[in-house]
């Protein structure tokens, strides 16, 4: 990928993949992006003002167009084009073209994490590290999250709560790994705390005890056996010491119970 002296790049056409279900995220990881280390502007003269001599859309990033001063050029997103009113004919000076620059930055970072979000989902931090991975300032990625935060588009309280309900009831996950996935996405201690609060107990039981039950049955071996295995499968999904023991407790009365039965 080669780095213009206008800050942005030319990256080659995305591969196709496999993987349908992914491709599309992927191939936005090889579009072009806006470089913050470099200065667009750097070989634009001072005190004179520039007329806008062509407007040309480019294909990556998405809805950024190429503006042509001379020979000098810019790339800078539609929306800022319009907003700014940057069409061929009208004319800026260097100072008024670093206000739209900056203008430009947050509006892009703003793009990237729209689009970003799109897939699915996601927590201040993972958007954070994303932002960063594409060389955006600290400046631009906070004002950007908290942008993001105002506007709802992001919501680590809302994810957490929504997170746990899900990976109890789907995945059949416990709160013990629930815990440590929701702390790895950056999430806050006081809304994990809440999001996990909010698990009704017996439906985490009930998500347990299917599993202990399932595991029972298609393991080998002698009583204890059986049970240490199970003990340990469940251990290695995220639930408690006491959920376990509960779950192993009803599993073991079912079968006292088939006993009788026979």
């Amino acid at each position: 990928m080669m780095k213009s002296r206008y800050g942005w790049n030319r990256s080659r056409k995305p591969k196709q993949r496999e993987e349908s279900v992914s491709n599309n995220e992927q191939d936005w990881e090889e579009e072009e992006e806006i470089q913050d280390g470099v200065d667009p502007l750097e070989d634009f003269p001072e005190q004179e003002e520039l007329e806008i001599t062509g407007v040309e859309q480019v294909k990556w990033p998405r809805l950024h167009y190429k503006l042509f001063f001379g020979e000098l050029k810019l790339l800078v997103h539609e929306d800022v084009m319009i907003k700014y009113r940057m069409l061929k004919g009208y004319s800026f000076t260097k100072d008024a073209l670093r206000d739209i620059i900056a203008a430009n930055k947050l509006q892009a970072a703003y793009a990237t994490s729209i689009y970003y979000l799109s897939y699915r989902s996601r927590t201040r931090i993972e958007v954070a590290r994303k932002l960063k991975e594409k060389d955006y300032d600290e400046h631009v990625i906070e004002t950007t999250l908290d942008r993001l935060e105002k506007e709802k588009l992001i919501d680590d309280h809302l994810f957490a709560e929504q997170w746990a309900r899900q990976r109890v009831r789907t995945q059949k996950k416990g709160k013990v790994w629930i815990r440590q996935e929701l702390r790895q996405k950056g999430i806050q201690q006081g809304h994990i705390d809440e999001a996990l609060g909010q698990i009704d107990e017996e439906e985490e039981l009930v998500s347990a005890t299917g599993l202990a039950r399932k595991k029972w049955n298609s393991t080998s071996g002698e009583w204890l056996d059986k049970k240490r295995k199970t003990m340990a499968y469940l251990m290695r999904r995220g639930y408690s010491s006491d959920l376990i023991k509960r779950a192993l407790a009803a599993i073991e009365e079912e079968r006292h119970l088939e006993d009788e039965q026979e």
